[in-house]
């Protein structure tokens, strides 16, 4: 199957419209940098492209900073993600996640929307955007709703979005005392997609913790987490000790898959020195603000 239609609707609500009037046989595509390399190998045949490429929808292609959230357009690249200085302020690891995803071709016009659209295993942004509480904003037939990343992403290359719909924006909270990181262990190229991807943040009282999320991409067909954790580590303070029990934790109740990048067993243990490493980052950037 060709393409037979290449539409270019000027405002969201058109995209909407154009994508759910043929359901099976319509793809919405941003950069395209991920649907047009399945449709070359075949695993995905629309008659209609509708693109996303000329909206100029207010929000949709910019990042602001509201009563205490950023707030990411869909339509912004990557790279626009990744140098943005509201960004490496207010959520360091986001930035970082963005800046090493591909390589720059594939950044300068692939969008943060698109990314999570896509659902890829073993891409970088979902995993850190669930760790820092991040919401994504959904324009579909049914008008618009508010949907939190964690729950976006329902399976291997599948999401809960309805069919026709966009991602308008993704918000993610700003908490002054945040600390977070995102660890990309590669096993190929530096432009690979990563064998194990570590995102985790927290806040601290002191030097005691308040919260940490743990969020793991690339091992499974969703990133995994323990949603139990932050309400079980609340008032201890993160030393190696913690770090190497949380660190074992996730090495055990995580049952990863095998594919190019790594073996089941690799990757678990992978998971174990990552996260350890992980959390070792948050008290040493927890110590360097309490001693300021």
């Amino acid at each position: 199957m060709t393409v037979q239609r290449f539409l270019e609707p000027r405002s969201l609500a058109e995209a909407v419209q154009l994508g759910t009037e043929d359901p099976s046989g319509a793809k919405l595509i941003a950069g395209g940098t991920a649907l047009t390399i399945m449709m070359l190998q075949g695993f995905v045949m629309p008659d209609t492209l509708v693109s996303l490429g000329r909206i100029d929808d207010a929000g949709f292609r910019s990042i602001s900073v509201t009563e205490g959230r950023v707030r990411i357009g869909g339509g912004v690249t990557l790279t626009d993600v990744a140098v943005a200085p509201e960004v490496a302020a207010n959520l360091p690891s986001l930035a970082y996640a963005c800046a090493v995803v591909g390589n720059t071709r594939v950044r300068n016009v692939a969008t943060l929307g698109g990314n999570l659209a896509e659902a890829d295993y073993a891409s970088d942004p979902p995993s850190v955007l669930i760790s820092l509480g991040a919401t994504v904003e959904i324009l579909g037939p049914d008008g618009q709703r508010t949907l939190p990343v964690g729950d976006l992403i329902t399976g291997f290359y599948e999401t809960a979005l309805p069919d026709g719909a966009v991602i308008t924006a993704i918000d993610v909270p700003v908490t002054p005392d945040r600390v977070s990181v995102y660890e990309k262990f590669r096993t190929r190229s530096s432009e690979d997609r990563p064998c194990v991807g570590v995102a985790a943040s927290a806040t601290f009282a002191g030097r005691a913790l308040d919260d940490l999320e743990v969020v793991i991409g690339a091992v499974a067909a969703t990133p995994q987490r323990d949603p139990a954790l932050g309400d079980r580590v609340r008032g201890a303070e993160l030393d190696d000790a913690l770090a190497r029990s949380v660190a074992a934790e996730y090495r055990r109740d995580i049952e990863p898959m095998d594919d190019a990048r790594g073996s089941a067993w690799y990757r678990s243990r992978m998971i174990e020195v990552l996260v350890r490493r992980s959390l070792r980052a948050l008290a040493d950037a927890r110590d360097a603000e309490v001693d300021a």
